[in-house]
């Protein structure tokens, strides 16, 4: 497992250091001491962990994780606990609160590992995003991409629909559609894309296209001229 360790404290990061050296299948690829630096070295060493401290100089740890395109996992570090909730909200494997307990981080690693294996059996695409992180104004979420049902263009923003959620990312529909599987998400017109796990009903319309209905009753159009790629798409 390749970890990349973020935190402005030298002295935090040589304890993480000592910590992770009775882990023997994790490897420390590299350090950052911000969010800038952080965001140069997951781009260049592509870790599969991150230890983020959430408060550092030029920016915290749930302002760097916005910044990303895809990011890995992550276990926030810091010395305070006002923070948990928005950490948990956002799908992270764990919190760790300073001084990190030996427990604490042989039980973190342990979850890391559980979810790498069950990402694995899910056999989703390298190529593609497996989650995406979404910051609307002082809300943050940590998505795996399999369980966003729609995608919807909403001027600059993109709207996202996931469980009980609609907040909205500052990312085009277009760049989103690069990063999704293409076997599981259809781009239905210029501002929807649609997870095809979450469509219950299919009907042709008066214009030549489709209707579809999703799970939760969300109707998304299909154009005239995307409706034949979803009927080859979905052997209709």
């Amino acid at each position: 497992m390749r970890v990349l360790l973020i935190d402005d404290e030298r002295l935090a990061r040589a304890e993480l250091r000592r910590l992770l050296a009775a882990h023997p299948d994790v490897e420390i690829v590299g350090e950052a001491v911000n969010a800038a630096d952080g965001l140069q070295q997951i781009a260049t060493l592509k870790p599969d962990l991150i230890f983020l401290d959430v408060q550092m100089p030029g920016g915290s740890g749930f302002d760097m994780l916005a910044a990303l395109e895809e990011a890995p996992e992550v276990i926030f570090t810091t010395a305070f606990d006002q923070y948990a909730l928005q950490a948990f909200e956002v799908n992270a494997l764990d919190y760790l609160q300073k001084p990190i307990q030996a427990a604490r981080m042989a039980a973190a690693l342990q979850r890391c590992a559980v979810r790498h294996q069950r990402m694995a059996a899910a056999a989703m695409a390298p190529s593609t995003a497996r989650k995406l992180f979404i910051k609307d104004g002082e809300r943050c979420w940590f998505v795996p991409v399999r369980d966003i049902r729609l995608f919807e263009s909403d001027g600059n923003y993109t709207r996202v629909y996931f469980e009980h959620q609609q907040p909205l990312m500052l990312r085009s529909l277009n760049q989103l559609e690069e990063k999704l599987d293409p076997e599981r998400f259809f781009r239905a017109s210029r501002r929807h894309i649609v997870n095809l796990d979450f469509i219950e009903q299919v009907e042709p319309n008066d214009a030549g296209g489709l209707d579809l209905t999703l799970r939760d009753q969300l109707q998304v159009e299909v154009s005239r001229r995307r409706a034949a790629q979803f009927k080859a798409l979905t052997s209709l």
